[in-house]
């Protein structure tokens, strides 16, 4: 996402003619999309895309089962100690 937004930047500078952007060359001005691309195609084929998602549904499922022994009243079970046993 910064290449993009670098790439906005620099078309935007581009277009306007100012500081020394004006004068570039489109081949530099567009290269950050380019590398984005570049960046996307690498990112999906080695699965780290994968598993960042995989990462992200994993904290959201331990946060919802939070959520639901709190709702439940119950005592957090990663908190008691070995050996401690429920109070019935």
């Amino acid at each position: 996402m910064p290449l993009v937004l670098i790439g906005v930047a620099l078309v935007v500078l581009r277009l306007l003619e100012l500081g020394p952007t004006g004068q570039w060359s489109w081949w530099w001005v567009l290269l950050p999309f380019g590398l984005a691309v570049a960046w996307w195609t690498w990112s999906d084929a080695s699965g780290l895309t994968k598993r960042r998602e995989m990462d992200r549904m994993e904290e959201r499922k331990k946060a919802r089962q939070r959520k639901h022994i709190d709702a439940l009243g119950l005592p957090d079970p990663r908190t008691r100690k070995p050996g401690q046993h429920r109070k019935k």
